[in-house]
């Protein structure tokens, strides 16, 4: 009967290089198809969340799940504004920090390079909760506010008075409008009351500047309704951004 010569060192070697070749050859196809399964994982909360939050039904207005569903080009002409998926800011290597991720996404892209100087996106909002009275014009932009993910105060007074109030906790206010903001009306401006003011919110920007509102009053129950103010009309007006 012969006998198998005893292997040599090298081709013990040989042996051990290829189990452990085979080893992470398996390692690296299990590694693969792990990451490619994540994607599907990680954006399911995220598409239930932005239809939680998608609850004025108008053709002219954005929702949650345009902020959150978005890319992260801004088109400035037809007035739409969108979040990134990531937190890299245009034409910046820094990225700079909010509390708050719709903040945060618009400070880094939409806004990058209008925000004013020593901004801090971390102000006191002033939020406690909705304080205003039922479908007057402060409840409704406090709700649709943070259906867009964006900060209100729960006492920022008559809607005359939000514009100033704002200033003071901090808010970026102007004269410039974007979707989302709050719009401030003066008093009797634009056919809102003599001694209360209103305020409501940007739903849309168009082409020629012009902006579309979602609005809400003491006699609509609830239910806001819309306008449509030229550009002209709209430089007459306060904005508050976040």
């Amino acid at each position: 009967m012969r006998h198998r010569a005893a292997p040599s060192r090298r081709q013990l070697r040989r042996r051990r290089l290829n189990r452990r070749q085979r080893a992470v050859s398996l390692l690296l196809l299990a590694g693969l198809a792990a990451g490619a399964a994540i994607p599907c994982v990680m954006l399911q909360p995220w598409t239930a969340a932005a239809q939680t939050h998608a609850r004025f039904d108008r053709s002219t207005a954005l929702t949650r799940t345009d902020l959150v569903e978005a890319s992260r080009s801004v088109e400035r002409d037809t007035g739409a504004w969108t979040l990134g998926e990531s937190d890299e800011p245009t034409g910046s290597l820094t990225v700079r920090a909010a509390g708050n991720p719709v903040v945060k996404a618009l400070i880094n892209g939409r806004d990058a390079d209008a925000l004013p100087d020593g901004f801090n996106p971390d102000h006191a909002t002033g939020d406690t909760g909705n304080a205003y009275a039922f479908s007057q014009c402060t409840w409704w932009a406090y709700v649709r506010r943070h259906q867009f993910g964006l900060p209100a105060g729960s006492h920022m007074g008559n809607g005359a008075d939000w514009a100033s109030t704002a200033r003071k906790l901090g808010y970026w206010v102007d004269n410039s409008p974007r979707v989302g903001d709050v719009i401030c009306f003066g008093r009797g401006q634009y056919d809102s009351d003599l001694t209360y003011g209103h305020v409501g919110i940007v739903e849309n920007v168009g082409q020629d500047g012009s902006i579309t509102t979602s609005e809400c009053g003491a006699a609509y129950n609830g239910k806001p309704f819309s306008r449509t103010f030229t550009a002209e009309q709209a430089k007459q007006l306060q904005f508050i951004h976040y």
